[in-house]
């Protein structure tokens, strides 16, 4: 009975795809391994509880509000559902408030807005996973916000960003280049989560047509092939870059043999674009980069 319960939960919160987050969580943990900067453990424990509790409930609210119209049946009754989404919500606002106030004013900024995008992605008289904005937004929030905010409370006050509030006054200091290099460090995955994405649109493209769902794809057309590509390429570039301007080590650019089975993945899916066949290419193409990625930052550290 118990072993039911907790499969249908994981079905309900789709558990497999949290792998975007946790994986860019890990990318960031390797990064800052390489830079040699020591772990505040409280505080890292503390975000990605609250951000994995965030992502569940992300999938949960966006299953419960897409079985009212489609054929689809959730995996519990929908008071039970609900219930499911209200705590795991609660729990992850009071970690995330809880990490705002051991922080500052930055964290819960940028935790807010990504409470805010997380709500309002399936739910509200317009939602930002029915409109062409959907694969910019989950590729900002999880590949450039998760690393961002790591980053920031485990790195010292200000390398980033200061921003204070004195008297009427708000002051807010930005150090361009080592945002500058969180920004190359977040394309990654930026760009694959974002495929993700762009390849469930794409496949879906004709039914969620017919229940007025209109994506990217819809827009742009066979476009879309032409970025899902795209947006692979452009990690391979910007990987090169940061060993030119000295973000990552020489011993990095081994992450580039990760681009075989990637285009081999990219070619299978321009073939065809099917759901049950071909969008599993784009997770795949999610888990060769990123764990390439980790793995060469990681022995970066290593070697460095």
């Amino acid at each position: 009975m118990k072993n039911n319960i907790l499969k249908r939960f994981f079905s309900y919160v789709e558990i497999i795809t949290k792998i975007t987050s946790v994986l860019t969580f890990i990318m960031t943990l390797a990064y800052l391994f390489y830079i040699k900067q020591s772990i505040n453990i409280e505080l890292t424990t503390i975000f990605f509880l609250s951000m994995f509790l965030f992502d569940l409930t992300t999938t949960a609210i966006n299953n419960y509000i897409d079985t009212k119209t489609n054929t689809q049946v959730l995996q519990f009754n929908r008071k039970t559902a609900l219930i499911i989404i209200i705590v795991m919500f609660s729990i992850s606002v009071a970690l995330g408030l809880y990490l705002a106030w051991c922080t500052d004013i930055v964290v819960l900024i940028l935790g807010g807005l990504c409470f805010l995008c997380g709500v309002f992605y399936t739910y509200g008289p317009i939602p930002i996973s029915r409109q062409p904005i959907g694969e910019i937004f989950s590729g900002i929030f999880y590949g450039l916000i998760i690393p961002f905010i790591l980053l920031y409370i485990n790195m010292p006050k200000g390398t980033y960003v200061d921003l204070q509030i004195i008297d009427t006054k708000v002051l807010l200091s930005i150090n361009l280049v080592p945002i500058a290099a969180v920004i190359l460090l977040s394309v990654a995955p930026v760009c694959t989560t974002a495929n993700i994405m762009l390849a469930n649109n794409i496949c879906d493209l004709d039914r969620d047509i017919l229940v007025k769902r209109y994506t990217l794809p819809y827009y742009i057309g066979k476009k879309a092939l032409w970025l899902f590509g795209f947006l692979y390429y452009i990690i391979y570039a910007v990987a090169i870059i940061m060993v030119a301007f000295k973000i990552l080590p020489p011993i990095y650019l081994l992450f580039l043999i990760s681009i075989i089975p990637v285009h081999k993945n990219i070619k299978c899916f321009l073939q065809k674009q099917e759901k049950s066949s071909t969008f599993i290419c784009a997770i795949k193409n999610f888990i060769i980069i990123m764990s390439a990625n980790v793995l060469t930052i990681f022995i970066s550290g290593l070697i460095g």
